[in-house]
């Protein structure tokens, strides 16, 4: 790739983990879930966890960076661990609510194409088209995910082919810390679609419903009561596109059945940045991320309730997971917001 050679060693965002995690050490659980070599330039899969250690305390997952593009993404949960080190130092309630949860969090998953400024990892591949699965429909034209080759983009990678290290990675991450507790969040931050800012969950391949709807619905409506003014577009990824290969389609089919594993992306819509500054278009990183650095901060701020939400509801899940008959009184209302058109 042209340029290659003059790279510098490494990128604002890993240099900020690595301090984090120094700054973190005397409260996180660190550790590598693997790692890439790009041109020779090794760079390891960071992972810091806090909190109980209890394999059956809830616990959410905070990702980030697995477009390397995405800088947004991942600056979002670097932001927030820079809070929670701020914190852990005075915050008596904190405490208290990491003794029953825990928090994990990846924030650069791809740190090999975030080196390069590639969407795709050093392979060309697309980590969010990578697991196996296929849609059960047609898929858009190239963004549901091809097999043509890696010099197009939205690559999945050979059929049949071990799955990516960095995806894989992540996954393991999943199995390990999220998916066999009882109750569990993840937390994906992305950018780079539409007018305003998404949460999605799944499915991605079909428009099927997910066998935790309810739960979903009940942890929607409770956000908009708490943050009436919240701005998000909460629904299925499905209502906006069908792909192939999507990490936490996999993830969730994966998760043992007695698990509630809530997985969730927030897509960030980076359109209206370049609206504001249509400049921002001639740049690659400006396609994704907010150039201007009051929006950046403005951006940082306006998620952290989110963040603080997911926390909070996780602490407090006996008061609001739904049981019994409630459970298929809010599927029935969870279908007939997200899957019933207007008037049938």
């Amino acid at each position: 790739m042209p340029g290659l050679s003059f790279l510098p060693d490494s990128f604002e965002e890993y240099e900020d983990l690595k301090t984090l995690l120094d700054a973190g050490a005397r409260w996180f659980d660190i550790r590598s879930a693997g790692e890439v070599e790009v041109r020779g330039r090794p760079f390891s899969l960071h992972v810091a966890a806090v909190g109980s250690r209890d394999p059956q305390a809830p616990a959410i997952g905070f990702f980030g960076g697995i477009h390397g593009l995405e800088r947004i993404g991942s600056q979002l949960v670097l932001d927030y661990m820079r809070a929670l080190i701020g914190r852990l130092a005075w915050d008596e309630l904190l405490m208290r609510q990491l003794e029953s949860v825990r928090l994990v969090m990846m924030p650069i998953c791809n740190p090999g194409g975030m080196w390069l400024a590639t969407r795709a990892n050093p392979n060309g591949v697309d980590l969010m088209r990578n697991a196996p699965q296929d849609a059960d429909e047609h898929v858009p034209f190239l963004a549901g995910g091809q097999r043509v080759g890696s010099w197009l983009p939205w690559y999945r990678g050979r059929r049949g082919a071990p799955m990516e290290p960095e995806a894989a990675a992540l996954l393991k991450i999943v199995d390990e810390e999220l998916a066999h507790r009882p109750l569990a969040f993840a937390l994906d931050c992305h950018s780079g679609y539409g007018w305003s800012d998404s949460i999605w969950f799944p499915y991605a391949r079909t428009r099927q419903l997910m066998r935790h709807l309810p739960e979903m619905y009940v942890l929607k409506t409770m956000f908009e009561r708490a943050h009436p003014h919240h701005g998000y577009t909460f629904e299925p990824q499905s209502h906006q596109y069908l792909l192939h290969g999507d990490l936490w389609d996999c993830a969730y089919d994966r998760a043992p059945t007695a698990s509630v594993f809530l997985p969730l992306t927030l897509e960030l819509g980076s359109w209206l940045w370049i609206k504001k500054n249509p400049r921002q278009i001639f740049s690659r990183q400006g396609m994704f991320n907010p150039v201007m650095q009051h929006r950046t901060a403005r951006v940082l701020r306006r998620h952290a309730n989110l963040f603080e939400f997911l926390t909070r509801a996780a602490f407090s899940a006996s008061r609001w997971l739904p049981q019994g008959v409630a459970r298929q009184q809010v599927l029935q209302s969870a279908i007939g917001h997200w899957y019933r058109k207007p008037g049938s």
